[in-house]
């Protein structure tokens, strides 16, 4: 990713097969509070990340501020692909923790596809502590 520099700001070209804009967006976000982001697009398709600083920096400040900004590129596009492989797993979670909170006097119509979905604990996570890991307890006969 190639950065142009010109007055007090920097220029970094993404290449946008590389990176999705999701992380584009997230690491302008993160710059927000340092710099002011102009996004935009060439003939090539590539998005252009413009960082114009809100105060001085010389050259080399500039060139650390578009590393700091690939990098953080890096980490968003490395966020998204987590967040994506662990879709099923959170909406699994959320789903038994809300259907555990109903009231017990409000039936839950299970032939809806919905809670279908969540009827099965195929990674045994609404096995209770207790049951998972109690200790077995011999039981003593009283001897008269």
């Amino acid at each position: 990713m190639p950065a142009k520099k010109s007055v007090n700001q920097i220029r970094v070209v993404v290449n946008p097969k590389l990176y999705s804009l999701e992380a584009v967006y997230g690491a302008a976000y993160a710059f927000l509070d340092r710099a002011y982001i102009f996004l935009d697009q060439n003939s090539k398709k590539e998005i252009l990340v413009t960082l114009k600083q809100k105060e001085e920096l010389s050259k080399k400040e500039l060139d650390v501020m578009a590393g700091e900004f690939q990098n953080a590129l890096l980490s968003y596009s490395l966020r998204n692909e987590i967040s994506k492989n662990n879709r099923k797993i959170r909406e699994y979670i959320v789903g038994r923790a809300l259907i555990g909170v109903l009231p017990e006097n409000e039936e839950i119509d299970e032939s809806k596809e919905e809670i279908q979905e969540w009827k099965g604990d195929d990674l045994g996570i609404a096995v209770p502590w207790e049951k998972k890991f109690a200790k077995k307890t011999r039981t003593k006969t009283s001897r008269e």
